[in-house]
Formats: structure tokens, sequence, C-alpha cells
């Protein structure tokens, strides 16, 4: 029996999911992008609204071109990131995300 994922708890573990992400490498949007298969604009818009969930991403520039750089959480707020790393799996299973 397979469980239906709601939208909003999708909204919810895509926000976890890239938190995980930014957490274990330098990324930026084309990096994401490729790894998620994830549309930018998804990306995007899902990074923009972090602060709904208490964590704090900023992204770091390094270069002239705007978009040389990386994103880094700055505060996790009350996101424990250990949870993450142990449950990276389910969530992937429940997003329907091959894992890297």
């Amino acid at each position: 029996m397979t469980q239906t994922v709601s939208k909003a708890h999708k909204a919810f573990l895509r926000k976890l999911y890239l938190c995980y992400l930014i957490s274990q490498d330098k990324h930026n949007l084309l990096s994401l992008h490729k790894m998620t298969q994830m549309p930018r604009r998804t990306i995007q818009d899902t990074l923009a609204s972090m602060s709904d969930i208490g964590v704090t991403v900023q992204f770091i520039q390094e270069g002239e071109r705007h978009n040389a750089g990386y994103y880094k959480i700055d505060d996790w707020g009350p996101i424990n990131p250990q949870w993450l790393e142990q449950n990276y799996v389910c969530m992937t299973t429940q997003l329907e995300t091959t894992i890297p």
C-alpha cells in the first residue's frame, strides 16, 4: 500500500531535502538542479521560502558573475541536521527522487 503525500507535505520535504544537500557541499542553483532534477524555478522558490520553516539560507558570492557562488545555511532554526542525515532516504523516497 503506497501512501499519498500531500502537496504541503511534499513542499516541506523538498525544503528539508535542499537543506540536506546544501549542508553536504557547496551548491549553486545549477548544481542543485543537476542533482535533484527539480525545475530551477522550483528550487529558487523553495530556497526563497525557507524562512517558512525557520531556516536561513544565504548565497555566498564567489567571483564576478552573479551566479558564481554557493548556498550556505546560516541558521537551522528548529530543524535538526542529524535527523536529516538519518532520514535522507525516507525523504527522497517520499519525494520520488533518486538518491545521488
